[in-house]
C-alpha cells in the first residue's frame, strides 16, 4: 500500500498535543477488532493442510502400489515370458496377454524388402533429363509384374536440369512407402529405392521423358531379372511353428498365437527350436510377502490420520472408504471367471485381515492352494480386467476419483477448496483490518490536534493569570 504524503504528515504528529501515541492505539485497536476471525482462519488452514497432506499420502501409497504390482505382473518376476533356444533364430517377447507352454519354430525365410538400383552416373549432381518418374506397386514373379489394384500409383515430376539427388528428394516427399537415397560407389553415384517387406510390396519404376530433355528413361525398370538392378527381391517371410507352416509379409510378428511374439532374425531350416514360458508361480510367495508388508504400512498410516483422539482424518468420508475397501480385500472375488477348485480371491493366497485391520501372509494355505492348482495361482497375476493387479489399481483408481465426494480424491479436491476460500476470507479481512486502522488512524489525528489547540490556549491562559499575579504583589 503506497502511503500519501498527507498520511505521513499525520501520522508523524500523533502524539504531538496529547502525549498518547495514536498509531500505535489505531493499530492496537483494528488488530483487536479482527484477531479473533483471523486466528480461526490460521488455525483451520493449518488443520486444512495437515489433511491434504495426510490425503495426499495415503493415495500416493495405494497407487504406488498398484504402480509396482502392474511392473512386477507385466515384465517381473510376476510375468509369464518366453524363452527361446536359439537366440540366432528369432528373438521372442510376451503379446498382449499372458503365455503359457511350449512351441518349436522353424524359420525358412526371412521377409525381404525390394532394393532397386539406377545405372550409375557421375555424381548426385548430374543432370538425369526432365519428366516423370511413376512407382507402381505389386507382386513380381518371374519377371512379371501383377499390379496391386488397391494401390495407388505415385508420379514424381522432375523439371528440366533436375540431377540425381533431385529424383531421390522428390521420391521421399511423396511419402509412398519407398525409401530414396544416393549411393556413392566405385562406379559412381547410383540412385537406390528401397520398399516395404513383404512380397506385396514390390514395384517397378516407368519413366515418362520430356523430348527436349531426355535421360529418365534410364532409371526405368519393369521387373525383368536383372542383378545388376534389383538387388534384393520383395519377399514374405515363411516359418513354421508346431510345424505348422505360416507366411508374414514382416519379420515382425504379433501374437502368433496366445502371448507370443516373434521377431525374425535368421533361418534354421530343418533344425526346429523351441520356445517355452518360464514359470512365476516360484515368486507368488515373494509377492505376498511384499504385498502384506505394502499393506500394513498403508493400513499403519491409515489408522493414525482416522484416530478418533486427533487423527487428522478422523471424520474423513474419504478415509472411511479406503478403510472399509482394505477390511474387504482378502475376501473380494477377484477372479469371478475362476473355474471350479481354483482360487478366486487374495484370501486363498494366504493374504489373511487380523480383528485390527492389519494383514497377516498364511504360508501354508498359499502352499496348498499352489499345490492343488498351479495354473490357478499363475492366472491371478495377469494384465487383464481380473486378477491381484487389477483389484488393486481399481482400489487405487477408486481412491483417487476427484469427482467421488466419498473418495480420497473427493477430499483432497474438498480439502483444497475450502482452503481457497480460507485465504480469499483472510485476504479480504486483512484488508478490512487495514482499512479500519487508516480510518481511526485519521480520526486519533484530529483529536489530537484539538487536544494540542486546548493544552496551548489553557497554557497562554494560565500565563495570563500569572502575569496578573505577580502585578498585584
Amino acid at each position: 500500500m503506497v502511503t500519501t504524503s498527507a498520511t505521513s504528515s499525520i501520522v508523524t504528529a500523533l502524539g504531538g498535543g496529547s502525549g498518547i501515541d495514536m498509531a500505535a492505539l489505531a493499530r492496537n485497536l483494528s488488530e483487536a477488532q479482527f484477531s479473533g476471525r483471523l486466528a480461526r482462519i490460521d488455525s483451520s488452514s493449518e488443520l486444512l493442510e495437515r489433511q491434504i497432506s495426510t490425503a495426499s499420502t495415503l493415495k500416493n501409497q495405494v497407487t504406488q502400489l498398484a504402480t509396482s504390482i502392474g511392473d512386477r505382473v507385466r515384465t517381473g518376476d510376476l510375468s509369464s515370458q518366453p524363452i527361446i533356444a536359439n537366440g540366432a533364430v528369432a528373438s521372442v517377447s510376451r503379446g498382449a496377454v499372458s503365455g503359457s507352454g511350449s512351441y518349436s519354430l522353424e524359420v525358412t525365410a526371412l521377409a525381404a524388402s525390394q532394393t532397386l538400383v539406377s545405372p550409375a552416373v557421375a555424381s548426385a549432381g548430374t543432370a538425369i533429363g526432365a519428366g516423370t518418374l511413376t512407382l507402381r506397386f505389386g507382386t513380381i514373379a518371374g519377371g512379371t509384374f501383377t499390379a496391386d489394384p488397391a494401390r495407388t500409383d505415385t508420379t514424381v515430376t522432375l523439371a528440366p536440369g533436375a540431377t540425381l539427388a533431385d529424383a531421390a528428394a522428390a521420391i521421399n516427399a511423396a511419402n509412398a512407402g519407398v525409401t530414396a537415397y544416393i549411393a556413392e560407389g566405385a562406379n559412381g553415384a547410383q540412385l537406390v529405392l528401397k520398399g516395404s517387406e513383404g512380397a506385396a510390396n514390390a514395384f517397378v519404376l516407368e519413366a515418362s521423358e520430356d523430348p527436349g530433355n531426355p535421360g529418365l528413361a534410364t532409371l526405368a525398370w519393369n521387373g525383368t531379372p536383372d542383378p545388376a538392378r534389383q538387388i534384393a527381391a520383395a519377399a514374405d517371410a515363411a516359418f513354421k511353428l508346431d510345424g505348422v507352416a505360416m507366411t508374414s509379409k514382416t519379420n515382425v510378428i504379433e501374437n502368433v498365437v496366445p502371448g507370443l511374439s516373434l521377431r525374425l532374425t535368421g533361418t534354421n531350416t530343418g533344425a526346429p527350436t523351441s520356445i517355452r514360458f518360464s514359470d512365476p508361480g516360484s515368486a507368488v510367495s515373494t509377492f505376498m510377502q511384499d504385498l502384506t508388508a505394502a499393506l500394513n504400512e498403508l493400513v499403519a498410516t491409515l489408522n493414525e490420520a482416522i484416530n478418533p483422539q486427533g487423527g487428522d482424518l478422523a471424520r474423513d468420508s474419504g478415509a472411511r472408504a479406503l478403510r472399509s475397501a482394505l477390511s474387504q480385500l482378502a475376501s473380494t472375488t477377484i477372479m469371478p471367471s475362476a473355474a471350479t477348485g481354483q482360487p478366486r480371491t487374495l484370501g486363498e493366497l494366504g493374504l489373511a485381515t487380523n480383528r485390527d485391520g492389519t494383514f497377516r501372509f498364511d504360508t501354508a494355505r498359499l502352499t496348498a492352494v499352489s499345490k492343488a492348482s498351479p495354473n490357478g495361482v499363475t492366472n491371478m497375476f495377469t494384465t487383464g480386467i481380473h486378477g491381484v493387479f487389477a483389484t488393486i489399481d481399481r482400489l487405487a483408481r477408486n481412491a483417487s476419483t476427484a469427482s467421488n465426494p466419498g473418495s480420497l480424491g473427493g477430499s483432497l479436491a474438498r480439502f483444497t477448496a475450502k482452503k481457497t476460500d480460507l485465504t480469499e476470507e483472510r485476504s479480504a479481512l486483512a484488508e478490512a483490518q487495514e482499512t479500519l486502522r487508516a480510518q481511526l488512524t485519521k480520526r486519533f489525528a484530529a483529536a489530537d490536534s484539538r487536544v494540542g489547540t486546548s493544552r496551548s490556549t489553557l497554557s497562554f491562559l494560565q500565563g495570563q493569570i500569572d502575569a496578573w499575579n505577580a502585578g498585584r504583589n
